[in-house]
């Protein structure tokens, strides 16, 4: 058997050494062969209902059958398929040569009758069986022609395909009366309680039970971490828990009388600022976590809570929610909650935020104290604060406008194997446009179409699906090496092209000048370089300051050339983020591709 190919993750597929991403990023781990029981279960069903498909007079050892589950990803009608292919004769070709005798010649030899061989042959140029009266000798004895006849009339039919409703998605979705939906990044510095923050949420709103965070908390006590236990609500891998810190998105659900919302765990340590990147394409609005603790709130404005905002900022997030969180380690002081507002507020502005679109939130993740419920009586010295708690503040947030009528564009988040039903799955947020199942869509940069097969929608099945939606595809005609985290999902009709040169408008947090860099859409990346700095521009009306310049100081807005060393699936109005040596350096906007 393989060894394990991962079990609902996209590491696992096997790539080359010149994919898009490293492979450090999809080291996995495991013990023995690494199979899960869900992937033996899958072996188990899939080689009875490959038996079934090849009949009877088929004999294939299980390990044979396995092989070609594992390779075909559980399809059972492809492994099935090939395995009829791999039991078929192949053609001889006429050679002068004389054919050296095998084994089967030679048994066949001890009789006076034609070889097993040649009566498929002759029988498949005939196509026709032996006409009766034919001896014998002829026609071989009648086990031979069982099974000659058995493999011949062998066939394996293929999943029928999915037929689309030709609904009128649009429609559909007027429809509906469909509450409103909200996808949300939690962002700040390492260790401000971010995972816990959630947890919190999640357990005081009762999406998850009091015996799952009894079997948490326990967990977390085996290991001396018993306060971690909230946080593992979001983290769920053993290295997310070993390490007490987010390496990857994180995604959960929740709702309120008003809206749906789905929660982006984003990781704050610097090494993973990547997958931050990626949280934030997906979201509508921002939680920036602070911890209101004296000096973490410094040490955080020194380390990722600044980069954090800029970068959500870049990528198109304009509503920020604060929360100013640990405030019981200060006793709910009012003095050091304004001085983190100001400074924060202060910062924020001129990272381009509007005033109007921040909210500060006092909390206590831990207690959980105005997350859901305003803390007890007595909890602000003098009643200070009389403004909403952390739902409320959620609830107020107007999700952005779906771009419902543009071309389909979905970015792939994930790509995993979803049963034997579904070998191939993947999800990820509609950007714009609206699909259904049944549709043919196309995988940028592959260029590779695929059938939508099913669709789900916090795991219910749905019919169709639009923009602004975080949503689960089940694929059918792609094979998976097509597929890879941060690629695009379009129309055939409309497909979204490949580049290698831009030029964007970007706001610089380093120093800029013609530079190797990573150009990062997403999940999806890319070595660059930055060949041209055309120009810089005045911040406040956008009109060209000096030409040419050698240099963009950090601060500044400017407009760049940046060509890429492979193609990448981008266009216009595309934010991308620019990073150099494990660094942030810029984020902007295509204004034109080449």
């Amino acid at each position: 058997m393989p060894p394990r190919a991962g079990h609902s993750r996209v590491k696992a597929l096997d790539y080359d050494d010149d994919d898009v991403y490293s492979d450090d990023d999809y080291l996995d781990e495991g013990d023995g062969d690494g199979m899960t029981d869900e992937d033996k279960e899958q072996l188990r069903l899939g080689t009875i209902n490959v038996k079934s498909a090849l009949g009877p007079s088929i004999s294939i050892p299980d390990t044979e059958i396995q092989e070609a589950l594992w390779h075909y990803y559980f399809d059972v009608a492809k492994a099935a398929s090939y395995l009829k292919n791999k039991l078929a004769p192949k053609p001889v070709a006429q050679t002068k040569k004389q054919k050296p005798i095998s084994r089967f010649d030679l048994a066949a030899a001890s009789t006076s009758g034609p070889s097993p061989d040649d009566i498929v042959l002759n029988a498949q140029a005939k196509g026709t069986k032996p006409k009766k009266g034919t001896s014998k000798h002829a026609t071989g004895d009648k086990a031979t022609n069982d099974v000659t006849n058995s493999v011949s009339a062998l066939s394996v039919e293929e999943a029928p395909r999915v037929k689309s409703k030709n609904l009128d998605v649009l429609k559909e979705f007027e429809k509906s009366d469909m509450k409103r939906m909200a996808n949300f990044v939690v962002i700040g510095h390492v260790d401000h309680g971010k995972s816990t923050l959630m947890g919190r949420l999640l357990y005081d709103l009762k999406v998850i039970d009091q015996r799952s965070v009894d079997k948490l908390r326990k967990e977390a006590e085996t290991i001396g971490k018993s306060s971690f236990a909230l946080a593992w609500v979001m983290d769920q891998t053993s290295e997310e828990r070993s390490r007490g810190v987010t390496v990857d998105i994180a995604t959960n659900y929740f709702e309120t009388e008003k809206t749906k919302f789905t929660i982006l765990d984003a990781p704050g340590h610097r090494d993973f600022i990547p997958n931050m990147i990626a949280g934030a394409s997906q979201a509508d609005f921002a939680v920036l976590v602070i911890d209101a603790g004296i000096n973490s709130f410094e040490s955080g404005l020194k380390g990722q809570t600044k980069e954090h905002a800029m970068l959500v900022r870049s990528m198109g997030v304009q509503r920020l929610v604060v929360a100013v969180n640990k405030m019981d380690t200060v006793q709910w002081s009012k003095e050091r909650f304004d001085e983190i507002s100001q400074q924060m507020t202060a910062f924020l502005v001129s990272a381009s935020f509007a005033a109007k679109n921040l909210t500060f939130i006092p909390c206590a993740g831990l207690t959980g104290d105005n997350i859901i419920r305003p803390p007890p009586a007595n909890t602000f010295p003098d009643d200070w604060y009389t403004g909403p708690t952390l739902i409320e503040a959620l609830d107020a947030s107007e999700p952005a406008k779906r771009a419902l009528t543009l071309p389909l564009r979905l970015t792939v988040s994930d790509v995993f194997r979803g049963g034997i039903m579904h070998p191939l799955s993947i999800s990820g947020r509609l950007d714009a446009g609206s699909l259904q199942v049944g549709d043919t869509v196309l995988a940028m940069p592959a260029g590779e179409p695929a059938t939508i097969k099913g669709i789900e929608s916090e795991s219910e099945s749905v019919d169709w699906a639009v923009a602004g939606q975080i949503v689960t595809l089940h694929l059918a005609d792609i094979d998976p090496v097509h597929l890879r985290l941060g690629d695009i999902i379009c129309t055939p009709a409309n497909p979204i092209q490949n580049i290698k040169r831009f030029t964007a408008k970007i706001l610089a947090f380093e120093d800029v000048f013609p530079m190797s860099i990573d150009v990062f859409r997403g999940r999806m990346n890319a070595p660059a370089k930055v060949v041209r700095l055309l120009s810089t521009l005045n911040k406040a009306s956008g009109a060209v300051e000096k030409k040419k310049p050698r240099i963009v100081a950090p601060g500044a807005l400017a407009k760049v050339v940046v060509e890429l060393e492979r193609e990448m699936p981008l266009e216009v109005g595309t934010r991308v983020v620019l990073r150099a040596g494990g660094d942030t350096v810029a984020a902007g906007l295509l204004e034109s591709v080449e």
